[in-house]
């Protein structure tokens, strides 16, 4: 007998007879003798709906409220699931984060787990229940809900998991495993069998929709190796797993285009000592996130220095901005929205000398010019015009033939 949780996202309950479906599902590995915890997502689009309701009635809701509205999602799902599950005539119960006792910070839309209390769990599945359990969400200090952000339930079923030393951890959704590039973008792309907690992480970073970045974290510190597959059909899916246990680290194992980053450009700052640091530790105090950065060189005793960052923080870095220009004196500020980043990742690279020439000249080859370059040991990326970002991602992908990776 396993004890196995598994996620269900959602798309994979978007509707009464998806719901039945994954009830289904569930009962399989049930009659198999297996423990089962369920983590599940709103019903599809559930979330966006009640976010569009918030703004009807006001642009600047408290967060508490927020949280205490988007929490309600989750329920409604996590009870018909387990009704569906009762009506084949199997013993299930749901419960919410705060019944669970999923402990969080004090952050409202964005908390943090620190705590999975198993009292509860351990009671009902001593007593041969499915416990469904809701996910994106769990309850401070002061009793009040939280929720995890999106991807959140991802990170719920891995905190559980852990929390429970579970057999296996299964995220299942409408997306049938991990890709060397996004199908929809790439219509060679692979289906990876395996790949590292440290790739998969760079893949999330970078826009791969798979896999929230926290829950891949998570599972790298507790070493839970997590299988993601499709719901809706039964295709083998793809393991992420740890390092040593990867008979052969790939050179490149996947590409990944983010048309979400907008670049800005800082003109004219005085070039003098901690002026970077003068002009970055108040946007990381604002919670922007900055990605890529270059400082250019000018005449005269000033810089530009030019910075990515995700789109949706845009109003906030420019009021950040407009505070600093008196007090850093710089001329002025422009932002470029027009841009995207591609990336290549693969921990074979570490020891491969010529890996970023080869994105380079494949990119210069095909008259697509790059216009910043940041790297890691694992990942390369280059900020290009966002008009070329399907073209560079097909590029890149046929130059490391990522369409023969599982050959």
């Amino acid at each position: 007998m396993s004890l196995i949780v598994q996620k269900y996202g959602g798309s994979s309950v978007a509707n009464p007879d998806l719901i039945k479906n994954v009830a289904k599902r569930i009962v399989e590995s049930y009659k198999q003798g297996n423990q089962m915890i369920v983590v599940v997502s709103a019903m599809g689009n559930t979330t966006d709906h009640l976010i569009d309701l918030m703004g009807n009635i006001t642009d600047n809701p408290d967060p508490r409220e927020v949280d205490m509205l988007l929490t309600t999602g989750e329920q409604v799902s996590i009870a018909l699931l387990t009704m569906a599950i009762q009506a084949d005539g199997y013993p299930a119960i749901s419960l919410t984060g705060s019944q669970l006792k999923i402990k969080t910070n004090e952050q409202y839309n964005q908390a943090v787990i620190k705590d999975v209390d198993t009292t509860r769990l351990k009671k009902e599945l001593a007593e041969n229940k499915i416990v469904i359990v809701a996910g994106f969400q769990g309850v401070n200090d002061n009793n009040d809900f939280t929720t995890l952000g999106r991807g959140g339930s991802d990170t719920t079923a891995v905190a559980v998991a852990a929390a429970v030393n579970a057999d296996r951890c299964e995220i299942y959704s409408d997306v049938a495993g991990v890709y060397t590039a996004d199908p929809q973008l790439v219509k060679s792309a692979s289906k990876l069998d395996y790949i590292s907690y440290e790739e998969m992480l760079e893949l999330a970073n970078l826009g791969a929709n798979v896999l929230h970045p926290r829950a891949v974290e998570l599972a790298n510190k507790y070493k839970l190796s997590l299988y993601i597959a499709s719901s809706f059909n039964q295709l083998k899916g793809t393991i992420v797993r740890g390092d040593a246990q990867m008979e052969t680290k790939k050179d490149v194992i996947g590409a990944a285009s983010d048309v979400g980053e907008i670049k800005i450009t800082v003109e004219k700052i005085p070039d003098e000592p901690g002026i970077a640091g003068k002009l970055f530790t108040p946007l990381a105090t604002a919670g922007v996130n900055v990605d890529m950065i270059i400082q250019n060189l000018q005449h005269n005793g000033l810089n530009d220095i030019t910075f990515t960052i995700n789109y949706e923080q845009e109003k906030l870095a420019i009021s950040v901005l407009e505070k600093l220009k008196a007090k850093l004196n710089f001329k002025t500020y422009n932002v470029d929205q027009h841009v995207a980043k591609i990336s290549i990742v693969g921990a074979g690279m570490i020891a491969t000398p010529g890996i970023a020439a080869r994105m380079f000249t494949a990119l210069g080859n095909n008259n697509i010019n790059i216009e910043m370059i940041t790297t890691s040991e694992i990942k390369v990326s280059c900020l290009i015009n966002k008009d070329y970002a399907v073209k560079a991602l097909n590029v890149i992908h046929k130059e490391f033939d990522l369409d023969k990776i599982n050959n």
